[in-house]
């Protein structure tokens, strides 16, 4: 869905139709998007996913197939729009589905904010490890959207 104010880009197809597709500046980073979860996956030791505004980037940790291409929940959707973190509570059962379709929670999700816009979020997912972020896991967290922030704007 294009919203008032999204960015678009335009082409044209073999027969001279125009398509019109949603910009994501977190599609064109994919490869730094990965590798940013592969890094937080090994050193965490807890599954990542990225997304965009609108569907999943990236992830490390889980089987691709799992996450690839889902779209964001409204529960992440009303996160990234408020522009808050969440970190499950200590104990508390945790409800925090970021994906569409995947039954895994999130732990941990911070929005990328890039230039005063959102352009997407990081979330640790559940894992066999526990079911609250620890603290090396809200730094790391904060830092990878931090950093991927910093690639968008270049």
């Amino acid at each position: 869905m294009v919203s008032d104010g999204d960015p678009l880009e335009i082409y044209t197809n073999s027969e001279g139709e125009v398509i019109f597709k949603k910009y994501s500046a977190m599609s064109e980073l994919s490869e730094n998007a990965a590798n940013v979860a592969e890094v937080m996956y090994k050193t965490a030791g807890c599954p990542v996913v990225v997304f965009d505004k609108d569907h999943v980037v990236a992830s490390a940790g889980v089987p691709k197939r799992e996450f690839a291409e889902r779209r964001v929940t409204a529960q992440l959707e009303e996160l990234m729009d408020s522009r808050r973190q969440f970190f499950c509570p200590d104990g508390r059962s945790n409800s925090f589905f970021p994906a569409e379709g995947v039954e895994r929670t999130a732990i941990a999700a911070v929005p990328i904010i890039t230039a005063g816009d959102v352009s997407g979020a990081v979330a640790f997912m559940t894992s066999d490890k526990g079911s609250e972020a620890t603290d090396l896991q809200k730094s790391l967290i904060t830092a990878a959207a931090q950093f991927l922030s910093k690639q968008i704007e270049g």
